[in-house]
């Protein structure tokens, strides 16, 4: 079997070196002909994963017909920003049975559309799905101990996934819930600014605590009415992911959040990063729906003001702390006082 990775970035390098240490051929797309070439003759990712040599089984290309045609199990790694693109590229090289599955956290504007569900609505693919979870692209490389989560519609397309990825290091568990899964892995980015935010702040471990448990129940809150299930935001897509992101200086959105609280405005913070973190369009996108839907999520309605409304950060906070408190877990019978 031949697998395919479209999108040469970190965590495409990263899974594909997985793929190819488990025994299979795995085309790695780059849309960039001049980093292939540089790929090849340094036999590393030079430019998005350095001092990672890439195992024997991954090919590098920048023929996208090439590196799909042939592969039944493709692997979408590309940014959300680009992803309806490259699917539309790709879906002439991509047959009904072909197993889609994309490694890209975020939310097309077009329609609130997640990524696997673009993956159904511009290729010919019958079998979609996503992987997610606490995969911080560098550790897996490293083949420290992680693990993931497999969403198909289709059990045979996740014990595929399981068989092509699982090793010593990496546990692939499955979830037949692929918009919960997908959406926790968008969601989790706009509480990792928040959390950012807090750490420049310098605040105390309990108000982490606190903002990573709410941030967990507007999450589940926010995918009940978009027809997700709560309980997913319990596993590694949700819990896990959240817990990393918000905590790690690794994530780009988290440093964002610390560059804000240090007095930055949105577009400096930006700059500073080199690249817009993905939790801010994120943010708009849920910030709006939320209030179409009717959904509760003070966080997000708080960053929104301080990130598009400059609204100063010890007001909002004052705000949220004044808010009336409610259950503290939703979506379980609530307790009665006699």
């Amino acid at each position: 079997m031949n697998v395919a990775i479209v999108g040469g970035g970190n965590f495409g390098t990263a899974i594909a070196n997985i793929i190819a240490r488990n025994g299979y051929t795995t085309h790695l797309w780059m849309r960039d002909a001049e980093q292939v070439a540089q790929t090849l003759q340094a036999g590393e990712n030079l430019r998005y994963l350095p001092g990672h040599p890439l195992e024997a089984g991954v090919l590098p290309t920048a023929d996208l017909g090439y590196a799909t045609e042939s592969a039944t199990l493709i692997f979408v790694a590309v940014p959300s920003a680009g992803f309806a693109s490259v699917c539309r590229e790709m879906a002439p090289y991509v047959s009904p049975t072909d197993v889609l599955i994309s490694a890209t956290k975020g939310i097309e504007p077009d329609g609130f559309r997640l990524m696997s569900q673009l993956l159904s609505d511009l290729t010919p693919s019958q079998h979609v799905g996503a992987i997610s979870g606490p995969n911080l692209a560098e550790e897996i490389a490293e083949q420290q101990f992680a693990g993931t989560v497999i969403a198909t519609h289709h059990q045979q397309d996740a014990l595929m996934v399981q068989d092509v990825m699982r090793n010593d290091t990496l546990r692939v568990y499955a979830s037949a819930d692929v918009y919960g899964v997908e959406l926790g892995g968008a969601l989790k980015n706009i509480y990792a600014i928040v959390c950012g935010l807090a750490a420049g702040l310098q605040v105390g471990q309990n108000t982490i605590g606190l903002l990573i448990t709410r941030a967990l129940a507007e999450m589940s809150r926010f995918a009940v009415s978009m027809g997700g299930n709560p309980f997913t935001f319990l596993g590694l897509a949700g819990v896990g992911d959240l817990l990393v992101t918000c905590t790690s200086p690794l994530s780009r959105n988290h440093r964002l959040g610390s560059c804000i609280a240090q007095g930055m405005s949105l577009e400096e913070a930006s700059e500073s990063l080199g690249k817009l973190a993905e939790g801010v369009n994120t943010l708009r996108l849920v910030h709006a729906k939320s209030h179409e839907l009717e959904v509760y999520m003070p966080l997000v309605d708080g960053l929104y003001q301080i990130l598009f409304e400059q609204r100063e950060i010890g007001e909002v906070i004052s705000t949220l702390m004044s808010n009336t408190e409610g259950a503290d877990v939703e979506f379980v019978d609530p307790s009665r006082w006699q």
